[in-house]
């Protein structure tokens, strides 16, 4: 049973992540009513100043044995509520290696390969259908 214990806390989390994205850019949607996507602004920036709390509050608490809580709330609920604060995690851990010229790359290259990603998959659609 401890083998599928990773995976029961990060499914459990990622449901509850998944929702709670689905409710805030929703509720941020609707009462602002704007074409600009502040709604997932405000998931990506609040999912990455939730992920920075988080792996401090696990270092500090609990440096022996945060793997439990890492897999409920960093990687299910805040990797469902937005990929986008592990992201900018990885850019953090790279500027703080001095590593500034990977993490420009990687901004560069996730948004640009990223977008580019999107059109080409709505081109392959589009034929399809």
């Amino acid at each position: 049973m401890r083998q599928f214990m990773p995976y029961l806390l990060i499914g459990l989390g990622g449901f509850a992540g998944a929702n709670a994205r689905y409710l805030v850019s929703g509720w941020i949607g609707a009462a602002l009513n704007t074409r600009f996507p502040l709604g997932t602004l405000v998931v990506n920036v609040s999912g990455c100043f939730l992920l920075g709390v988080l792996g401090v509050v696990l270092a500090q608490r609990w440096p022996d044995h945060p793997q439990p809580l890492q897999w409920l709330l960093a990687t299910g609920f805040l990797g469902a509520y937005t990929t986008f604060s592990a992201f900018e995690w990885d850019n953090h851990a790279l500027l703080l290696d001095g590593r500034w010229l990977l993490m420009a790359l990687n901004v560069a290259l996730s948004v640009l390969i990223g977008l580019l990603a999107v059109r080409v998959g709505i081109v392959v659609a589009k034929s399809v259908l």
